[in-house]
């Protein structure tokens, strides 16, 4: 894809032409292909690749996070006091040690709360401190508060527990044997499992084992809290979700919603983590300052944040799939445990989402799905980029693979003949009918510009002459639904103020962690009103100026805010041109917008004058605006109906190779064509293609957590907890969008882009056990995620 001049093209466009020249070629073959959406005008501000609205001042270390606002006189800094034991009993706190330690002011613990000890949550399941046992090490049980981080941090270690150590439950297979659950299990069926099983002509069972993923934001995790007057609080956090700081911090303190007001100007990372968990950091500094009358500031160290904050859930997975010869699938019963740590957290609608996913891009028609929400003795696991979405279908993709391996098809023809494709195959298994479908076309277009099948025949000869490094390759397809599942935090609301000088300022509920939503709306509100992109300016979020606002989520952070910030400025612009139709003797409806002008049927005005003789005759220029996401409902007991608004597509073909003498792994080459409608802004699409398929590829080959027999997460550190490097990514990592806009009425007609691509790495894992299964021809592939070097190996039959 060609970027503005502001951008540079691709690394393949410049590195390997024979490359582009094989994919021209294949273009020509491929025939008739979705219609491209027209450029958009060059004064248009949306469509095109757009600088982030904050990258020069980051890049200048001048964009101010929470840990750079600089602090009031008298601010003090809290540190958490950890639990050192998975489960037990607390029988009491000394800290006699640690007040007598310098700068000391003060320990606080659980009753120190003014309010609720559990903190304001859905399942309202979670101490806020520990109260009469722990649960995990790392629970937090209070915190010291001194005039220095490291003097918090020191006396925090000389704090005394005497904790009454209990039998400890630290895996799925073990929750299960005990029945040890923090939500009922769910079970999902359509049509006879059961009997299409004992009809089918062949049937496989296996089992899987999935890890979980250490968000490894840049930013850790905190907050700092200030008092106000009457009993007011200003809360700066790093979060996800201002709205649910708030609530949480006025329910710990027993004081009304109003009184809190959270900001937000950006993070340094978030995917997910700091959805719930950021609120632990802003309810423990809060009581803090409450109790003190102070500024408190707690930001956790790397270590601490490893071992207090929740991951990506762990999954285990037993099935039975029957097929036919052909390789469709003909009947699933498929169970899946769910590692959910010792609360709920947001395990319900994560656990829910993979039930939705397990389906992937497949028609199931009998199919029964149990889900098992399981309470350990772990770190209470939380949201991750895709959101139980990856979980799910990753188990599908596995029996797709293996089923073609068992009847010796290509695994890319085993997946296309379980497509959802039209009539009866394009229900889900939750009932609802997949509408714009573009499976088909788009697996077959990456096909051909990948060369998938030259290049199968030339790994096919590499492997049967190489001994040792065996390469691999899969091509594997994502549909993945769009909307939050819990039907009311489908809104978003907004405000455009336009001043007299022209320039507009834009607020709206979500939060921009990096992902380049304030820009995709800035691109949004300049259009609507005509102006260039640089007189829009984008404020923090800030529960004082929009309430209520559902957390950044769900990939849904630009289809809720931007068509939120748009009608806010339609209505401001309708507002000019009513009165403008006034000036010349037209209807409103002549009146446009664009470059900067304000154009009717007799003349032409700069916007600037417009504005300001609009507000000398005293005509609103300001405005808010709501949206709320059509078509969705479903209902929660049974999930059933339709959670999502549209579906996002993609798929990745990814070549890799092995040592079959060390387990080693390298990905080789990427191709990707994704599904983001009409983007808003391709270049920042494209990055976040880029690394949502890095962070899963992490999450899938080398993100490895581990805790030992005690209950403690020894990969709690850089050093023993490694992410994708830039060493890891490939030279050949090419990506392509496919050119149709949204079919349903979205803002631009785009579509998500921040969850979707993460799944793309599946590709990478099916290429990984392909590789494997040239080594030992005939064998049944076991490969636990993440495929690590000793999985891999072990999955050779080497350990």
């Amino acid at each position: 894809m060609t970027l503005d001049k502001n951008f540079s093209v691709s690394r393949d466009e410049v590195a390997d032409p024979d490359v582009n020249a094989a994919n021209a070629h294949a273009d020509l073959l491929a025939g008739p292909q979705p219609a491209a959406v027209s450029p958009p005008p060059a004064a248009q501000a949306a469509g095109t690749s757009r600088f982030h609205e904050s990258a020069r001042a980051q890049v200048l270390g001048a964009a101010t996070y929470v840990d750079d606002i600089p602090e009031v006189k008298g601010t003090l800094y809290a540190a958490p006091i950890l639990s050192t034991v998975a489960h037990g009993r607390l029988l009491s706190v000394d800290s006699r040690a640690a007040l007598a330690m310098p700068g000391v002011r003060d320990v606080i613990l659980v009753h120190d709360i003014p309010g609720d000890p559990l903190l304001g949550n859905f399942a309202h399941d979670e101490p806020v401190f520990a109260l009469d046992r722990v649960e995990h090490i790392g629970q937090v049980i209070g915190v010291v508060v001194a005039d220095s981080v490291m003097q918090a941090r020191r006396a925090a270690r000389q704090v005394k527990c005497q904790i009454d150590a209990l039998p400890a439950i630290l895996n799925v297979h073990d929750a299960l044997k005990a029945q040890s659950y923090v939500l009922p299990p769910v079970f999902v069926k359509r049509g006879d499992a059961e009997a299409a099983l004992k009809t089918a002509a062949h049937t496989l069972h296996g089992t899987l084992e999935v890890g979980g993923q250490e968000h490894f934001y840049l930013e850790g995790q905190v907050a700092y809290v200030l008092p106000q007057e009457q009993n007011q609080w200003l809360v700066y956090s790093s979060t996800q979700h201002p709205g649910e700081i708030q609530h949480w911090v006025a329910h710990a303190l027993s004081i009304a919603n109003h009184a809190v007001r959270v900001e937000c100007r950006r993070m340094g990372g978030g995917f997910g983590g700091k959805e719930t968990q950021a609120g632990h950091m802003a309810v423990w500094a809060a009581i803090a300052a409450r109790k003190l009358n102070k500024p408190v500031k707690l930001r956790l160290d790397r270590d601490d944040d490893f071992l207090v904050t929740g991951k990506r859930h762990p999954f285990a997975y037993e099935y039975t799939a029957g097929f036919d010869d052909s390789g469709r699938i003909t009947g699933l019963k498929l169970m899946m445990a769910v590692n959910c740590g010792f609360s709920a957290d947001l395990s319900g609608p994560v656990a829910d989402r993979a039930v939705f996913h397990a389906d992937n891009a497949y028609f199931l028609q009998d199919v029964e799905i149990a889900s098992y929400r399981c309470k350990t003795n772990t770190q209470s696991n939380t949201a991750f980029r895709g959101f139980g979405g990856p979980q799910g279908m990753i188990v599908i993709e596995t029996i797709m693979g293996d089923i073609a391996r068992q009847l010796g098809l290509d695994p890319l023809d085993v997946r296309r003949r379980n497509l959802y494709g039209i009539g009866e195959r394009d229900v889900t298994h939750y009932q609802m009918k997949v509408e714009d479908n573009i499976l088909e076309p788009l697996l077959l277009k990456l096909e051909q510009t990948s060369r998938y099948s030259k290049r199968k025949q030339a790994i096919s000869a590499w492997n049967a002459g190489s001994p040792v490094i065996k390469r691999g390759i899969a091509i594997t397809p994502v549909k993945f639904g769009i909307s939050f599942t819990a039907t009311l935090f489908n809104q978003a609301g907004a405000l455009v103020h336009v001043y007299t000088d022209g320039s507009c300022q834009v607020n709206h509920g979500g939060t921009e962690m990096g992902q380049g939503l304030n820009t995709k709306v800035a691109q949004i509100v300049a259009d609507e009103l005509g102006i260039a992109f640089e007189q829009v300016m984008m404020t923090a979020s800030d529960t004082g100026k929009i309430p209520n606002a559902s957390a950044t989520a769900a990939s849904a952070g630009t289809d809720l805010n931007a068509r939120a910030a748009q009608y806010a400025a339609r209505t401001v612009r309708d507002n000019l041109a009513q009165f403008v139709a006034g000036l010349d003797g037209c209807g409103a409806g002549a009146v446009s917008f664009r470059s900067g002008q304000v154009i009717t049927p007799t003349g032409t005005r700069p916007f600037t004058e417009v504005v300001k003789l609009a507000y000398a005759n005293r005509i609103q220029l300001w405005s808010d605006g709501f949206y709320r996401t059509p078509k969705i409902h479903y209902d929660k007991n049974t999930l059933t109906g339709r959670p999502f608004y549209y579906f996002a597509y993609g798929a990745a073909c990814t070549e890799v190779a092995i040592d079959t003498l060390t387990g080693e792994s390298r990905v080789l080459k990427v191709d990707i064509l994704h599904d983001v409608g009409h983007s808003i802004n391709p270049a920042i699409d494209i990055g976040q293609i880029e690394g949502g398929f890095v962070q899963g590829m992490g999450w899938l080959t080398a993100e490895q957590l581990v805790w030992n027999d005690q209950g403690l997460l020894s990969t709690h550190a850089p050093s023993t907890y490694k992410i994708p490097t830039t060493g890891d990514i490939p030279e050949h990592f090419k990506i392509d969008l496919w050119p149709e806009p949204n079919r349903e009425d979205n803002v631009f007609g785009s579509k998500a882009v921040g969850e979707p691509p993460l799944m793309l790495a599946i590709s990478v894992y099916e290429a990984l056990r392909d590789a494997v299964a040239s080594a030992r021809p005939g064998e049944r592939v076991r490969l636990e995620a993440p495929a690590t070097a000793e999985n891999v190996l072990r999955a050779l039959g080497g350990l």
